[in-house]
């Protein structure tokens, strides 16, 4: 809900073939949440709650995280999208999920 703005505005130039511009609101939304809220966040627990957040993160997220900038990565390089390429994005978020559903 807090980047509905965002990721209609994407949704809304993807649907006028301009994916240039819904690439850049889309990977500029994932990293301002990545680099500026979660770090927030953890500041923020040192007043407000009676024990502070940490960011330690497991193996299994860490290697989530190197997925998803790889395929990213590789999907945003040339600057252009088909319907594959969606296809492959949503593959990787559906085998992440899986694997985060079922590993401890």
């Amino acid at each position: 809900i807090g980047n509905a703005a965002e990721h209609s505005t994407a949704v809304m130039a993807a649907m006028k073939d301009q994916m240039d511009l819904a690439m850049n609101v889309a990977i500029g939304s994932s990293t301002q949440i990545a680099l500026f809220v979660a770090p927030v966040l953890v500041f923020t627990s040192y007043f407000v709650g009676p024990r502070p957040m940490n960011l330690r993160f497991s193996v299994l997220e860490v290697l989530a995280v190197g997925i998803a900038v790889g395929v990213v990565n590789m999907v945003a390089q040339d600057g252009e999208s088909n319907w594959f390429e969606g296809a492959l994005l949503l593959a990787v978020y559906l085998v992440l999920a899986i694997a985060f559903y079922f590993l401890p």
